[in-house]
């Protein structure tokens, strides 16, 4: 039997035909398909790890606000400390110059040759409470407020360069 090179050809090319359609359908009728779905799903996936990269730096931002606000609160804890024993130390203070011219002046009126008006003029007291203190202790009283603030902001500092 002897087969023409026509028939082999005709053969041939329907064979090849057919390889070229069973490509063209595998492509379209699995490829395809599975690829979308595999795109679906790395879209899904992309964007549910965008959704969580988003409620992790949400988290983070909202950590940080509140650790900021943490730190603002002690600074002023720390300032308002730092004012209440400055107020409490010069009230002090006070007492104790006004202890020591209630002294001076109870000496003096208890001398019989002097008057309590004279002794008034002489050793003049103020209030406990708010009075004028000599120049160097006042300067020494608000110079350990200041240096109590300076300390309470560079703890502040300190906070927010540590997270920062």
């Amino acid at each position: 039997m002897a087969v023409s090179a026509a028939t082999v050809l005709k053969l041939s090319l329907a064979a090849g035909a057919l390889m070229a359609g069973a490509g063209a359908g595998y492509y379209y009728a699995f490829f395809l398909p599975a690829q979308a779905i595999h795109e679906t799903m790395d879209g899904e996936q992309r964007r549910a790890v965008i959704v969580d990269r988003e409620r992790v730096l949400e988290r983070a931002r909202v950590e940080e606000e509140r650790r900021r606000e943490a730190a603002q609160q002690r600074y002023r804890s720390c300032v308002s400390d730092a004012d209440l024993a400055y107020q409490g130390r010069w009230t002090a203070a006070c007492r104790a110059q006004h202890a020591r011219q209630q002294a001076a002046f109870d000496d003096c009126a208890d001398d019989w040759f002097r008057t309590r008006k004279g002794c008034a003029q002489e050793f003049p007291v103020e209030p406990p409470r708010g009075c004028a203190l000599p120049e160097g202790i006042g300067a020494r009283l608000a110079s350990t407020r200041d240096a109590a603030k300076a300390q309470c902001l560079g703890e502040l500092q300190g906070g927010v360069h540590e997270g920062a």
